[in-house]
């Protein structure tokens, strides 16, 4: 599968919006809201994709909504079907869509600056549904959407090949690519078409050296290491905070791979706010960085205050910050999932 070509990504997002054909119920949220997941396709390669574990992200589920529609209206035979099983939940957290909706509903270019700062929530350690999946076959104490969506994995009767959990950023200096820790030594293909879909759209890489903190270890710029369950617990246990390190439970990537073989797990990190300069220096206290940090605060509080949004909405329209498109941010979660589906038909033995 080529994951620059134009043609297949047009005709997936083409659609204004997207109404999502009837998937499988798997549960409902903690606001009795369904969770649906979707399976397409007969072929050996298994792909898991998920999105909205962090419901302030909405790109991530607003491009599988667009992918899930074009793959029910996809004939059998076509190879996308025949090739590859699709396992897709596009939205895991629709309790957390339903808080942030407010800002992103109805927009379908680039979204507004002050109104994401004014609406946006964001779930705390404990509610995160990225780190919020099952300890064991019988952990029945996390949330009812990682409790679904984990019994729905299981049914696969055959591990899967690939898993892509599709994220954003609120602020970077570009797209950040996060890898399996078991495959950075083996994902040329990943690392050499999200180098040209960067170039090419005329990017940069968002990039930042952590040290390991929270699982995130630089590989290379514009590519680091996933997080994991364990070193974010240990981030907060190193920090004398036991209770919230003891909120942590497994990854969906974690997960994946729980459920045997080798999956290639991936994370996409693509931002809703360009800020320039911010991952020149890769260091975790790049001052560009810490500026923007302080200036974000500044306008929340400043809205918190009941300062008017049209002062704040001036303010933020004169930064250099600039919103992503849309499309470009849906460009670059299907050419990393592409990516992964290149890489892992290469690795995989001949015969």
């Amino acid at each position: 599968m080529d994951s620059m070509s134009a043609d297949l990504f047009d005709a997936i997002v083409t659609p204004a919006t997207a109404s999502p054909p009837k998937g499988v119920h798997l549960g409902r949220s903690r606001e009795n809201r369904p969770i649906v997941g979707y399976r397409f396709g007969t072929g050996d390669m298994k792909i898991s994709l998920i999105g909205g574990c962090h419901a302030d992200e909405p790109v991530g589920p607003q491009f599988l909504n667009r992918l899930v529609s074009y793959l029910s209206d996809t004939p059998d035979e076509s190879e996308i079907l025949t090739n590859y099983q699709w396992w897709i939940v596009s939205h895991i957290n629709p309790d957390g869509a339903d808080r942030n909706r407010v800002w992103y509903q109805h927009v379908d270019k680039q979204y507004d600056l002050s109104a994401y700062l004014t609406h946006v929530v964001r779930e705390q350690p404990g509610d995160d549904i990225e780190f919020g999946f099952p300890r064991s076959s019988v952990d029945h104490d996390c949330r009812p959407e990682n409790r679904a969506v984990y019994d729905w994995w299981k049914t696969c009767p055959r591990p899967f090949a690939l898993h892509v959990s599709l994220h954003g950023m609120a602020f970077a200096g570009g797209p950040w690519f996060l890898i399996d820790p078991d495959w950075v030594d083996r994902c040329p293909i990943v690392k050499q078409r999200c180098r040209e879909a960067v170039n090419q759209l005329r990017y940069n890489f968002h990039d930042v050296q952590r040290h390991g903190e929270k699982g995130f270890e630089r590989i290379e710029r514009g590519f680091c290491t996933r997080p994991n369950s364990l070193a974010m617990a240990q981030y907060f246990v190193d920090r004398n905070d036991p209770d919230t390190a003891a909120l942590f439970r497994p990854s969906s990537m974690e997960t994946i791979r729980s459920h045997g073989g080798d999956p290639l797990t991936l994370v996409s990190e693509i931002p809703l706010f360009i800020v320039p300069g911010v991952g020149e220096s890769i260091e975790p206290n790049d001052p560009i960085a810490d500026k923007w940090r302080e200036r974000v605060l500044s306008w929340k509080t400043s809205l918190e205050n009941g300062e008017p949004i049209e002062i704040v909405a001036g303010d933020t329209a004169d930064s250099d910050a600039s919103p992503m498109p849309i499309r470009d941010q849906m460009r670059f979660q299907w050419i990393f999932v592409t990516a992964g589906i290149e890489q892992i038909s290469a690795t995989a033995p001949s015969g």
